[in-house]
């Protein structure tokens, strides 16, 4: 009898954590899976890769005048106001690390395609910031990747570095459905 109840718990045991075609519905794994899809350079959308090609030719970008940055009144944003315009500056400058970035925010949903996006919303033809996107002053989890990109830059990191170390970091959070491309210098 002892030897049926063991045997009738382990197998509702493995019933509970199985699923067909080896899935797991833990959120790790799940997050773990989505990284995984948008590491694979398969997944690049050719678009955003043009996209992400043509904003790395204009980089490293110093600007010598740059729009406002559209804090709002009365509205104090998640990082400190240096750290805020540290992350607009860092887009502005260096389109070709931050279009090869992804964010975490869910941003994808509004037609961003790489982390510059949070941040910058047109260029002119030479590069050039000429209005920002508002959304990179509230949230977040954009102002972090940024962040983060810029202090691996200036330690010298590639931006192939960069993207693996953000992946890793900010996936694990919060996996992203943004497909970002990869850089072409691997």
């Amino acid at each position: 009898m002892l030897g049926a109840v063991i045997v009738a718990f382990v197998g509702v045991g493995v019933l509970a954590f199985w699923r067909p075609g080896g899935e797991s519905s833990t959120p790790a794994a799940a997050a773990s899976a989505s990284a995984a899809e948008n590491q694979n350079p398969a997944n690049d959308d050719p678009r955003a890769v043009a996209r992400a090609a043509a904003n790395a030719k204009l980089g490293p970008h110093k600007q010598a005048n740059y729009p406002r940055i559209p804090f709002q009144p009365g509205y104090a944003p998640p990082r400190p106001a240096e750290v805020v315009v540290a992350a607009y500056q860092f887009a502005a400058e260096h389109p070709e690390i931050l279009s090869y970035i992804p964010c975490f925010c869910g941003c994808e949903h509004v037609g961003h395609q790489g982390n510059e996006d949070c941040f910058v919303r047109t260029r002119a033809e030479n590069g050039d910031v000429l209005e920002w996107d508002e959304h990179g002053v509230g949230c977040q989890v954009c102002i972090d990747v940024a962040t983060r990109s810029r202090q691996m830059h200036a330690s010298g990191a590639s931006v192939t570095d960069i993207r693996a170390a953000i992946d890793r970091e900010f996936g694990a959070q919060q996996p992203t459905q943004m497909r970002t491309p990869h850089p072409a210098h691997r």
